[in-house]
């Protein structure tokens, strides 16, 4: 597909009678199903309490936001939904519905089949006509809806709003001809998508990778060595001396709220020293991006790790880009901090299975100290409150002080 025909395409799917994207009125029938699996009194209580619970000589400290967002529970509810529309027909999502094992295992406890990937690319092979296909809250390509409209599957789209958003904003880049900057990482689907609804696009990890852009910008360089460290993060035929001179910046919506909001003034800065002030508007472009949720996970993070803690947990799928930034935020305090996908990575006895920033899962013997604790717990956005409890059930047990709502 010509990506000049994105918008029209995403319109005519709309109008299309296998095409879904508001759930099919099932939302009372399913909840009961998705409280019992992902909610939990205890968090509640915990919330009630004004986010703290003592037990013992242990004190819980739970962040002001964390857990589930309303655009992850939209994909969920949505998932479970479709199921109940669809008692019999083969379904499939293209990709993990959210970045947690449990919630991704109940649907694959429901009969609902994952689109397999080998060598990196996704097999949709065995995806037929009149099969149900889910796209994720991370969205899909527009390459990947184009097929699936072409093989005539029943698309549900739970692709979050603020995902939407941003494809909303590097349509209005293309539309004038700017190359859209995306902060995020390539290979993480959300950005695939995001990038597939450009023309032009690079993308940037970090704000060192932001600001060696910007040198070239202002200073050129060798272009050869620039194509070479991005590598698989520009579109195709991309040319630093051509598509440089006319930018937008855009984002993976989990990126950290500060970078992302530091690379879209780095690049303002950048445009005006190289065209001037007068000429900015011709050469920069930028819209708010940053998913609300995310903001207010990481903000409350940044609060929570100003408190006198002993350690921070952080629990969420290790493959998740918000809750990694959550524990970024809390290793640049210098907080003693553990990240865990689920309760299963505590014991036995007092050790952790965890995953320090950018590195493999390590094990850690004797992580809870003896005496007195406070201890700080997060979660990222895609990780329900059952899962935090039994978190906290598991602390509890090691210190021998059960926890009692």
């Amino acid at each position: 597909m010509d990506t000049k025909d994105t918008k029209a395409f995403r319109r005519s799917l709309n109008h299309s009678d296998r095409y879904n994207r508001k759930g099919f009125g099932h939302a009372a029938e399913v909840s009961g199903t998705l409280d019992t699996a992902y909610k939990s009194d205890l968090i509640q209580h915990i919330r009630d309490n004004q986010h703290t619970l003592r037990q013992g000589n242990v004190t819980i400290r739970l962040a002001e936001a964390f857990g589930f967002c309303w655009g992850v529970e939209r994909a969920v509810a949505m998932a479970y939904e479709t199921r109940k529309q669809f008692p019999a027909e083969r379904i499939w999502i293209t990709n993990e519905i959210i970045h947690n094992p449990s919630v991704n295992q109940h649907l694959r406890d429901m009969n609902v089949d994952f689109i397999e990937v080998t060598e990196d690319q996704k097999d949709f092979s065995e995806v037929g006509s009149g099969d149900v296909v889910i796209l994720p809250a991370f969205g899909a390509s527009v390459q990947e809806m184009e097929l699936l409209n072409d093989l005539g599957c029943q698309i549900v789209d739970t692709t979050c709003p603020w995902v939407s958003k941003v494809w909303n904003t590097v349509e209005k880049h293309k539309k004038v001809n700017y190359t859209s900057i995306i902060h995020g990482k390539y290979q993480h689907e959300e950005t695939i998508a995001t990038s597939s609804f450009a023309d032009t696009y690079l993308v940037v990890l970090n704000l060192a990778e932001a600001q060696y852009v910007c040198d070239y910008i202002l200073e050129g360089g060798d272009r050869a060595a620039f194509l070479a460290k991005f590598q698989n993060a520009y579109s195709q035929g991309f040319d630093p001396d051509r598509d440089l001179e006319r930018v937008g910046v855009a984002n993976q919506t989990t990126m950290l709220k500060s970078e992302t909001e530091d690379i879209g003034k780095l690049f303002e800065r950048t445009m005006m020293q190289r065209y001037g002030t007068g000429a900015l508007n011709d050469h920069f472009l930028a819209f708010n991006t940053i998913c609300d949720a995310t903001q207010e996970r990481q903000d409350a993070m940044f609060d929570i790790v100003e408190e006198p803690l002993d350690l921070m947990v952080v629990i969420g799928g290790f493959n998740s880009s918000n809750t990694t930034h959550l524990q970024e935020i809390s290793m640049h305090r210098g907080l003693r901090s553990y990240h865990i996908d689920c309760a299963d990575r505590i014991g036995p006895g007092n050790q952790v299975e965890h995953k320090p920033l950018d590195q493999a899962l390590v094990t850690t013997e004797q992580w809870l100290p003896d005496g007195p604790l406070t201890i700080g717990i997060t979660s990222g956005a895609s990780t329900p409150d059952k899962v935090v409890e039994e978190v906290i059930e598991k602390i509890f047990a090691l210190k021998a002080a059960p926890a009692l709502v």
